[in-house]
């Protein structure tokens, strides 16, 4: 868990104690007076902890049954650092959108769009490469055929999923179609 920063926001008590043990810990502590001084940060790079729930922080632990038990504190921000740190793992940058692996959902913004566990692989193996596939590359590499077959799958699949994203976010060029095969266009 390197390179995890704990924020401690208006609680100066915690934030001396845990400094005492911070040699054992494995995250930077971090004390602020003021919400605005987080704005130059960016959300990911931190956990904040407070007193309070800070409205549009999303990795935040909020404290509210005193006395605090230490030991089940650390625990908790030690999950927190842990789900974090899996779902960025499980997170792909496309372009304007992000893929979640976990979910199986494509963001673009505030919208999403649940996927098959088709559609994600197909997008992955696009995004994975450099130049166009065609349609015998993604049956041997996404479907796992290794024949040649006379089937019309991978562009039906394709057509379902092109559309499906053409409609939820009005893209109608998320996955061109070229000569040489399907290739998806990173703005």
């Amino acid at each position: 868990m390197n390179n995890q920063n704990l924020v401690i926001y208006d609680l100066k008590i915690l934030y001396e104690i845990l400094y005492e043990i911070n040699s054992i810990m494995n995250f930077k502590l971090i004390s602020v007076d003021k919400i605005s001084d987080l704005n130059s940060r960016e959300q990911n790079d931190y956990l904040l902890i407070s007193n309070k729930k800070i409205k549009n922080i999303e990795n935040q632990i909020t404290l509210n049954n005193f006395p605090i038990d230490i030991i089940k504190l650390i625990e908790s921000i030690n999950v927190k650092f842990l789900k974090k740190r899996y779902s960025q793992q499980s997170d792909i940058d496309i372009g304007d959108y992000k893929l979640n692996l976990n979910s199986r959902k494509i963001f673009n913004g505030a919208k999403s769009l649940n996927l098959t566990e088709r559609e994600a692989n197909i997008i992955i193996y696009l995004n994975n490469s450099k130049k166009p596939v065609n349609i015998t590359k993604l049956q041997t590499e996404v479907w796992g055929h290794n024949l040649k077959l006379e089937t019309h799958t991978v562009e039906t699949h394709i057509y379902r999923l092109r559309s499906k994203i053409s409609k939820n976010f009005k893209d109608h060029n998320f996955i061109i179609s070229t000569k040489q095969g399907y290739l998806i266009l990173k703005k």
